[in-house]
């Protein structure tokens, strides 16, 4: 029988997301394919297991991975091939590894999916007035469904997204059997390739004022901090939604509170925020027509171990020889979350 390959788990010592997100399923098929070294490696402690690090070809992370620098890579990891990261964004360790000639997979499309789910779900719900009828239903009935006459439920209704990315992408596909005209704003989606999905591309100014909600999944990068302001929220229909479940940084947090105040029909579903959560005086915190989760739409539960499952899936196909599904490039960086 062939020797099966070293691999090491790369993380800050005591990480729990470990156990949580390699489910211990996933870490058994793991360790069918490979020799899994016990100790979290991380700089602060790869002199003292060099020989483990220098044996290993692949590395496992999630949350909480380290930052590895370039000269640490190439003096501990002389036969690493490949990074699987069971989390989301690779922004903040990547570059050196692939620097490095060592590839790395992300499963952002893992995490993607409970965030377009959670969007998909509030799209439907906005697009029914819910969130203002919910909130008069216990106070006035009667006003409550007057004001529900406004809205115009989900049929051959323009909805705006913005961002055409991984999560982009699965809303899209998420919202095809209903009968919903999507507009989405993204500079870097081919007109053909828009096509294909079915949407129309528009700019942020046509979808803040035409489109009944609005959702952000904008890639989180410092081009698009602060894109969202003024001059998009203003525009906004006046029993519109606005829905982030994208960075809170993109969002100019005053012009949002003062469009919501001139048009109480307004609504914003906010799942993150800048800062995070809200300062204890924010008017978001206040005001009738937000909704406040707390950074839900991500994998929670056991939906991270799909992540897992995802990084599982590129093991199996590094070992046959074949191409990564989840791996990401330098290129990929300059645009993704």
């Amino acid at each position: 029988m062939a020797q099966k390959p070293n691999a090491v788990w790369l993380s800050g010592d005591g990480n729990r997301q470990i156990a949580r997100v390699y489910a211990p399923s996933v870490q058994a098929k793991i360790k069918d394919l490979t020799e899994v070294y016990p100790v979290y490696l991380n700089p602060a402690n790869l002199a003292e297991h060099e020989t483990a690090a220098a044996k290993a070809v692949y590395g496992f992370a999630t949350w909480g991975m380290p930052v590895f620098s370039e000269d640490e890579i190439r003096r501990y990891f002389p036969n690493l091939k490949v990074v699987l990261y069971a989390a989301g964004s690779v922004q903040a360790f990547a570059r050196p590894f692939l620097n490095s000639d060592i590839q790395v997979c992300s499963a952002a499309p893992a995490n993607g999916v409970p965030v377009a789910e959670y969007t998909l779900a509030q799209i439907l719900l906005a697009n029914k007035g819910y969130f203002p009828n919910a909130r008069l239903a216990q106070k006035d009935t009667a006003k409550a469904r007057l004001g529900n006459q406004a809205f115009p439920g989900n049929y051959q209704v323009k909805v705006g997204l913005l961002g055409a990315g991984v999560i982009g992408r699965k809303v899209i596909e998420l919202l095809k059997p209903f009968m919903l005209e999507v507009l989405v704003f993204d500079p870097f989606l081919p007109d053909d390739r828009a096509c294909e999905l079915g949407v129309t591309k528009a700019s942020l100014e046509t979808i803040f004022s035409t489109c009944q909600t609005i959702s952000n999944h904008l890639a989180n990068l410092p081009a698009t901090r602060g894109i969202l302001n003024k001059s998009h929220f203003s525009r906004m229909l006046p029993n519109a939604t606005f829905i982030n479940t994208g960075r809170g940084a993109q969002v100019v947090e005053q012009d949002l509170i003062d469009a919501l105040c001139q048009e109480p029909g307004r609504t914003a579903v906010l799942d993150v925020t800048d800062p995070e959560p809200p300062l204890p005086d924010s008017p978001l915190r206040q005001l009738d027509n937000v909704v406040l989760t707390t950074h839900i739409a991500g994998s929670m539960g056991q939906e991270v171990v799909r992540m897992a499952e995802y990084m599982l899936d590129d093991l199996q196909r590094a070992e046959r020889g074949e191409a990564l599904r989840y791996a990401v490039t330098l290129k990929m960086l300059e645009t993704m979350a």
